[in-house]
């Protein structure tokens, strides 16, 4: 899923090179701007979603805000379903995108990462219809697992539970719908991002695996070469986790502690 995912991306730098000259925007200029155009995911609480003012609100803008008036500059949020985070960076639609961006080798082949904003710890999310004891008993072709289309978690599930059957739909909520529904057995991902979605189904009776299956690392994405940007919003991002900001918000928005925190580094 990877390899079709950058062969796909690829093929859209090929395209967007052969359309136009997609530069982009340097700190400078984006100083100059006044503005800092960020890629978020427009229905994903806690990390970003229309609030009862019809505002953005969660982690993630939080986080952008501040970043934003650290540069001194305004965040302009752009609306980034999961499989256009990549794309809109490339075709310089936005400068910066958050929205649980894991860092991967495929990805780094085609945008550049700051340090770690957070980490994913995987886990599974399922009903009391399942009867396991373990996550690899997923690992066969009764058991149907629900994924979003172009997250990295696609690998994982092809490597460690080839046997089960994967049906790919295109947001968060469309995951906890499809297991609500009973077309999907459980969600194999990052669960904390998803668990929020579980309330709009109160009649049924949901369970969370309590082994943590793997520990991925998000950064803030933005576009390949744009070091500067890359480097000031690096020393930014030090700061909001040695001042305990980044760790005190991620508690705010998801009620509890990240599982695994982030070590900040002065060198990186």
């Amino acid at each position: 899923m990877l390899k079709k995912f950058a062969i796909a991306m690829l093929g859209l730098l090929l395209v967007a090179g052969a359309e136009q000259s997609a530069q982009a925007r340097p700190l400078d200029e984006i100083l100059k701007s006044g503005t800092l155009r960020v890629g978020v995911l427009p229905n994903s609480p806690p990390q970003s979603a229309l609030g009862a003012n019809n505002e953005l609100e969660g982690f993630d803008i939080d986080v952008a805000k501040k970043l934003a008036d650290t540069l001194g500059v305004k965040p302009e949020f752009v609306m980034t379903e999961i499989a256009q985070r990549v794309p809109f960076l490339v075709t310089d639609r936005i400068d910066v995108c958050l929205g649980g961006l894991t860092r991967t080798v495929d990805r780094a082949k085609l945008i550049s990462y700051t340090m770690p904003l957070h980490t994913e710890s995987m886990g599974v999310l399922t009903t009391d219809k399942v009867k396991i004891g373990n996550w690899k008993e997923l690992n066969d072709s009764k058991y149907t697992l629900v994924l979003i289309r172009g997250v990295w978690t696609a690998d994982f599930l092809k490597q460690n539970l080839p046997n089960a059957k994967v049906l790919f739909v295109d947001t968060m909520a469309d995951t906890i719908r499809s297991i609500a529904q009973g077309r999907a057995d459980a969600l194999v991902e990052n669960i904390e991002f998803y668990v929020p979605f579980t309330k709009n189904y109160p009649d049924v009776h949901w369970q969370t695996m309590p082994e943590a299956l793997n520990t991925a690392y998000d950064g803030i994405g933005l576009a390949q070469n744009n070091t500067a940007l890359r480097d000031v919003l690096n020393v930014a991002l030090y700061n909001l986790h040695t001042s305990g900001f980044v760790n005190q918000t991620w508690e705010t928005w998801f009620k509890a502690p990240m599982l695994v925190k982030i070590v900040p580094s002065p060198y990186f």
